[in-house]
């Protein structure tokens, strides 16, 4: 499919059909990264997205403990001088 740049102000922008819209799942937030020449859109994700699965997963694993837990523990002047 070939289209034409439009100018936006100062930018240049494209019009996407809402046909290729649909097809591709775009939707209001979207990444553009450049790959070589070309132009990538796809839609944005979601910085975190699947981290909960992720810690589940680490959970059954029993892979979500502290590596030092000792650095962890309270020290004298924690006990004796630290208020709140």
């Amino acid at each position: 499919m070939k289209t034409k740049l439009i100018p936006i102000g100062n930018s240049k922008g494209i019009r996407i059909p809402k046909s290729v819209l649909e097809q591709c799942s775009l939707g209001e937030d979207i990444e553009m990264n450049v790959r070589g020449d070309s132009l990538v859109i796809q839609s944005a994700r979601n910085a975190r997205q699947g981290w909960d699965q992720m810690f589940a997963k680490m959970r059954q694993r029993g892979d979500d403990k502290l590596k030092d837990e000792k650095s962890f523990e309270p020290s004298q002047w924690d006990r004796k001088e630290w208020t709140w």
